[in-house]
């Protein structure tokens, strides 16, 4: 399957699956639920959940035993992006062309829009238990528990906060990228595949794989704030250098840093031997990062 076709059709069955697992918008109190429905179906790539159903797929033949998972973490991302624009942190007034939370709702709903959203990431999880044995089950919510906490996601998120201003170095740009944004997209690669049944071979195999791809999702990310299109991002670019955060570009330059995606990229793939034909459409998946515009 052509990997746009592919993306699309995942995208639609991991909303489908969202809509069915969210509480409805007229559940009271219902500006939560609404608040919640706004930034969750606000149009984004469903990358997390496209990298979960993907490696259960290459373990398994299948992503169905990862739908509940890779909406799970759609719920944990949506939360972070939730936070991430309000005043106290980023400031921004848009996300994906459309006014983030806090503009529409309010500081104080959106920030409980968030909460609301990580808690039930994992009563989700806790919906596996009829069909995931318990030890599995376990695991995936220390994947996603530890990838979202101080030892992922928020480790990175504060390192990014109190690094601003200051002249950025290789070791600080590689602790930012490897726990706010690579955390969590190892999680997601780890999660499809122990759902999936993987062995420690192809568990190993994914995560190198992981690793490397969000190396390359977060260069790439950073060299869209300086170049990207601001109508096909959906927000302003410019906000990296406006707050002086440690980015690639930054660091490296422009062309240093496309050169070390694409070497990011090739790695991953290489990750890939050991799941064979099973593993194209994350090799696919791996090579679209070079090309995307959002």
């Amino acid at each position: 399957m052509e990997i746009k076709a592919y993306m699309k059709e995942a995208r639609q069955l991991t909303d489908q699956r969202l809509r069915e697992l969210l509480p409805t918008e007229d559940t009271y109190p219902q500006i939560i639920h609404e608040a919640m429905a706004y930034s969750v179906f606000a149009g984004g790539k469903r990358f997390r959940p496209l990298l979960c159903l993907a490696s259960c797929q290459a373990v398994c033949g299948s992503w169905e035993p990862a739908l509940d998972g890779a909406c799970a973490l759609e719920c944990i991302h949506t939360y972070s992006l939730i936070h991430d624009d309000l005043p106290g942190m980023d400031d921004d007034d848009y996300r994906r062309g459309k006014l983030t939370n806090h503009k529409v709702f309010g500081d104080g709903i959106a920030i409980l829009a968030g909460d609301a959203l990580l808690t039930y990431a994992f009563e989700i999880l806790t919906g596996l238990e009829r069909s995931v044995k318990p030890e599995k089950l376990l695991q995936v919510i220390k994947e996603i528990s530890q990838a979202s906490g101080t030892a992922g996601m928020i480790g990175g998120q504060v390192v990014d906060i109190i690094s601003e201003q200051e002249k950025p170095t290789a070791q600080l740009l590689q602790y930012i990228h490897h726990h706010k944004t690579g955390a969590l997209l190892v999680a997601s690669v780890r999660t499809g595949a122990i759902l999936g049944g993987a062995n420690e071979a192809q568990l190993e195999a994914l995560t190198a794989y992981a690793r490397q791809l969000g190396l390359a999702f977060q260069i790439t990310d950073d060299i869209l704030d300086v170049v990207g299109d601001e109508k096909k991002l959906g927000k302003p670019v410019g906000s990296d250098e406006k707050n002086e955060k440690a980015t690639f570009p930054a660091l490296f330059g422009l062309e240093q840093s496309r050169k070390m995606a694409q070497d990011a990229v090739e790695t991953a793939i290489a990750a890939l031997e050991p799941i064979g034909e099973k593993g194209n459409i994350l090799t696919e998946l791996a090579r679209y990062l070079l090309e995307r515009e959002n």
